[in-house]
């Protein structure tokens, strides 16, 4: 899947929702601050000239309008390059800062009534580069803010698009494992029409029938319980034992603490396959397939182990020999949980076929 390294443009409603609650509780807190602090060190100063507490609420209301008029066009302009930006905030600085420069003056002439207030240039300026300085501060805050949100989107888009990547892939790994389970099932029933056991057959077609459905329902990104996962492999164990009764035993070996454990689902179901087709299929005598869970930490080891024929390949055993269904386990493992997820399998020294996976222990 193709990932677009482009800007975000956001036009979703939460996110501008988001974005407004930020700034205006922000504005709030940015020029409450700067309320307490500048009259406060006025004060100690003595430089406050307007001493009316309502003029200086007007004063503040008139700052928090230009803000949040200041906020909105930057906003408008938040897929613009940062150039168009930097230029957004000195411009609007300026003429934010010489409007509450000329409110401030207006106040302070009305405040000052009966009296003359005088014109004073040089305070005049100072307020106006101060003023400036205020807004031009706010424009930037808000610039990061902007930045901070689009960064925190894109995270969230690139998330998604890897976890839609990911169930994409975890669905063509299941759809590769159905037709290899199917077709090794209709061999087995093929075989038992060829040894004339037409019952054990129609039992068996009957018993596919539920087993597809079931397996065809599963959603392959979800989790299931280590016990419902048992529960459906002996759904299919029950339908291979029709035609291998007399030389297939199994043995589950899971402590019933583990059962609640969630693991991906079909998870065994290769694995089963792998010890019907290379154990049963191949030895002439009788063949137990062990099917076991332990944990270490937080760490959940599933292994099935079944008899072989003894041969030349005694000794570990490689994935990409054991055909695709082990190799779509490992992938599966590795993909799902990288760094803990695997899938080893091989001979053992007695003969004994035996797989093993690892996982995270989640109960």
């Amino acid at each position: 899947m193709e990932y677009v390294q482009e800007r975000v443009a956001v036009n979703d409603g939460s996110y501008v929702t988001d974005i407004r609650r930020t700034a205006f509780r922000l504005g709030l807190f940015y020029w409450a601050s700067e309320f307490v602090i500048s009259n406060t060190l006025f004060q100690i100063l003595g430089l406050t000239q307007i001493n009316s507490i309502i003029a200086k609420l007007i004063l503040s209301l008139f700052s928090l309008l230009i803000t949040f008029s200041i906020t909105f066009v930057l906003f408008r302009l938040r897929n613009a390059n940062l150039a168009v930006k930097i230029f957004a905030c000195f411009s609007l600085a300026i003429v934010g800062g010489a409007m509450h420069s000329v409110c401030d003056h207006l106040v302070y002439v009305v405040s000052a009534w009966p009296e003359v207030a005088k014109f004073n240039f040089t305070d005049f300026g100072y307020t106006l580069v101060y003023d400036m300085s205020l807004f031009f501060g706010w424009s930037c805050l808000f610039i990061s803010i902007l930045y901070a949100y689009e960064m925190r989107e894109n995270e969230r888009l690139l998330a998604a698009s890897r976890e839609e990547a990911l169930s994409a892939q975890m669905r063509a790994l299941r759809y590769q494992v159905n037709p290899h389970f199917l077709f090794n099932t209709l061999n087995s029933i093929a075989g038992l029409i060829e040894e004339g056991a037409t019952k054990s057959a129609g039992r068996m077609v009957l018993s596919l029938s539920s087993f597809l459905r079931t397996t065809l329902e599963i959603d392959p990104m979800n989790d299931v319980r280590l016990g419902e996962e048992l529960a459906l492999q002996a759904e299919y164990l029950n339908i291979e034992g029709e035609r291998f009764s007399d030389r297939m035993k199994v043995r589950i070996d899971v402590a019933a603490e583990l059962e609640d454990a969630l693991v991906p689902n079909l998870i065994l179901q290769p694995l089963i396959e792998n010890a019907i087709k290379h154990g049963v299929g191949t030895t002439p005598g009788m063949v137990e397939i062990t099917i076991s869970a332990t944990s270490s930490g937080q760490v959940l080891y599933l292994t099935v182990e079944n008899d072989s024929a003894k041969s030349s390949m005694a000794g570990p055993a490689k994935i990409q020999g054991m055909g695709i269904g082990l190799a779509n386990v490992a992938h599966r493992l590795e993909t799902r949980f990288p760094g803990i997820g695997s899938c080893n399998a091989g001979h053992d020294e007695t003969g004994r076929f035996r797989a093993l996976l690892s996982m995270p222990l989640r109960l």
